[in-house]
């Protein structure tokens, strides 16, 4: 095929993915956008893991947006600085000029270093929360890593079970007491619907006996829903609720460890930018389990583009789920 036939043929495609994303992505705007009170979130603090870029940078500038006050936590302080700086001027420019970055009716920014691939990390950034913080309303679990070259965390576990899961896993169980003392508080969880393809391996959780990317990051995830189905059923009572939810395909840096080959490339970016969703769009789940009146007291549900979805048996066994749990709390030392 000549070059100038194979360009005919992309520039045909591109027009054709162009079309049919504008449709696409405008229907799924028009379904999730719902905006909001910009005073709903007043007076509540919320903190969200991952919070200076994708995911959890929309999230964090739509509930500053709605008045909350928000800590981004972060492994890379001087990317989180400039994250929110960013964040605080689009604020100020879409309240009107003159206006302070932490008035009116937006809320606060808060920018505070942890690495969830550390748990002396966690611990020190807990303690510190919980000298600081008198309350906290909200917490999102969103930070993660996305099929990776097999490396290990500081404490030796496989980076993404133990940044996905056993990080995040001692950051809510340090914090319960605070959320309880808050509630009602609720927490969320960002899972993925690749938790199908995961299996828990109660024998190589540290995947030693052999890795394949793609499966621990599919495991991780399951993981996270199992523990908020187990962790869900230790809260009842305590009026704090904690849900997990699946954005959708979200064009994020999340995939920077995916190789795509270079003649590939043109034709990815046409199709990502025609069929995935903005981190706008892919936070809206996310934004929607922390801040509405609506899943007010509803617990251990799993959730995609702000509606309760089904999920596969495995993930709902809750014997697993309790045995997880168990191994979760040696793994991270609450535990001896």
């Amino acid at each position: 095929m000549g070059v100038a036939t194979a360009t005919a043929l992309l520039a045909a495609l591109g027009g054709a993915l162009w079309l049919a994303a504008r449709r696409f992505v405008g229907s799924r705007v028009h379904r999730l956008h719902g905006g909001g009170d910009p005073g709903l979130m007043h007076g509540k603090t919320v903190l969200i893991t991952g919070a200076n870029s994708g995911l959890g940078r929309a999230t964090a500038a739509e509930l500053l947006r709605l008045g909350a006050r928000v800590i981004m936590g972060c492994r890379d302080r001087a990317r989180a600085e400039e994250a929110a700086s960013q964040l605080r001027r689009e604020l100020c420019e879409a309240e009107g000029p003159g206006l302070s970055p932490d008035v009116g009716g937006a809320g606060e920014l808060v920018v505070k270093e942890l690495d969830l691939a550390s748990l002396r990390s966690v611990r020190t950034f807990c303690q510190e929360l919980l000298q600081e913080e008198p309350r906290l309303d909200v917490l999102i679990n969103n930070a993660g890593v996305f099929q990776c070259p097999y490396t290990k965390t500081e404490d030796g576990f496989e980076m993404q079970f133990g940044v996905n899961h056993l990080g995040h896993f001692l950051l809510t169980s340090l914090l319960l007491g605070l959320l309880k003392s808050s509630a009602p508080s609720r927490i969320v969880v960002v899972s993925s619907k690749l938790y199908k393809y995961g299996e828990i391996n109660f024998e190589d959780l540290n995947s030693e006996q052999s890795y394949n990317k793609s499966f621990c990051y599919s495991r991780s995830k399951l993981a996270n829903i199992l523990f908020t189905r187990e962790l869900a059923r230790r809260l009842e009572g305590t009026n704090v609720t904690v849900n997990v939810l699946h954005p959708g395909i979200v064009r994020t840096n999340l995939g920077r460890h995916i190789h795509i080959p270079l003649l590939v490339k043109p034709l990815f970016n046409l199709v990502s930018w025609a069929f995935f969703k903005t981190p706008l769009e892919g936070a809206q789940t996310s934004i929607y389990l922390a801040s509405s009146p609506e899943v007010e007291g509803v617990s251990g549900r799993y959730f995609g583009d702000c509606k309760e979805e089904e999920l596969l048996p495995k993930a709902m066994d809750d014997s697993v789920a309790r045995k997880l749990w168990d191994i979760s709390e040696v793994m991270v030392g609450i535990l001896k």
